[in-house]
């Protein structure tokens, strides 16, 4: 049978994610017929390709259909020497053995909530294209960020993003180059101005399906939306456990939120020019 790549845009892509979607594949492909061989992931241009036998394109379409829903944007047929030359494989190279305990992270994470400004109205604005466009820019600058300091993102909000890390400075360190970023944007496209507010805290969340629920999750979302564009609010847990870091923190003072009975202390992380 001839030898194809396929070529996948998934945005926010992640290593993980591509290598179950793989295994989706595999646990499948007799079905179809076909046989993926390998595939390698560029998740800076969120893009996937996928090296496969087939009898035909139909035959891994519907492979690809069947097991993840991922259809690729586009399929050619190769020469496998050619593919060997560029790519240095043809197979997915053999898993690597190894010793070392694994880690096993802790319950505690410190919890970020971004939230585009103005992006109910971006349609309105701009319109259902110029809109799309514009939120595809927030995403892909925001996960660039956490994926530079190990974020997990837990859920996308519609005009924003949640997310989770082990390290509470790399959250805090995560969100100043996520505003930085955005920073960049405006000034080198005036007229595509974004502005982002975000709101860190830290805890014990619970989890269930995926998501994140507790005290710690509400009040990063609280302080996301008290921030001002442009902002990274974060709550005292987060500041406190940075002590040392020389991260740019100035006191705010005591907030009380709603669903809060005391007073919590904010603080608001400066620009690294501050």
């Amino acid at each position: 049978m001839p030898i194809y790549m396929d070529r996948h845009f998934v945005e926010g892509l992640t290593q993980h994610a591509v290598a179950l979607a793989h295994e989706k594949d595999i646990e499948i492909q007799d079905k179809h017929g076909v046989k993926f061989l390998t595939y390698w992931c560029d998740e800076a241009r969120s893009t996937i390709f996928c090296l496969i036998d087939a009898a035909n394109k139909e035959a891994i379409q519907n492979a690809h259909n069947e097991a993840h829903g991922m259809v690729p944007h586009e399929i050619i047929e190769v020469d496998p020497t050619i593919v060997e030359s560029f790519l240095g494989r043809l197979q997915d190279p053999a898993p690597v053995e190894t010793s070392e305990e694994v880690a096993i992270e802790g319950a505690f994470r410190a919890i970020m909530f971004t939230d585009l400004q103005d992006s109910t109205m971006m349609t309105t604005m701009f319109g259902d294209t110029k809109a799309l466009h514009l939120l595809h820019i927030h995403n892909v600058l925001t996960r660039n960020a956490l994926r530079d300091h190990r974020g997990n993102e837990v859920k996308h909000t519609g005009d924003g993003i949640m997310a989770s890390f082990v390290s509470v400075s790399d959250a805090v360190k995560c969100a100043m180059e996520i505003q930085e970023a955005f920073d960049a944007h405006n000034q080198a496209n005036p007229d595509e101005e974004l502005y982002l507010r975000i709101g860190l805290s830290a805890g014990e969340p619970i989890e269930e399906h995926g998501d994140l629920f507790g005290t710690a999750v509400i009040l990063a979302a609280r302080l996301c939306s008290h921030s001002e564009p442009g902002q990274i609010l974060v709550a005292q847990v987060v500041r406190d456990l940075c002590q040392g870091k020389t991260l740019p923190f100035s006191d705010l003072g005591e907030i009380v939120f709603k669903g809060f009975d005391q007073a919590i202390r904010v603080y608001k992380v400066e620009s690294r020019e501050a």
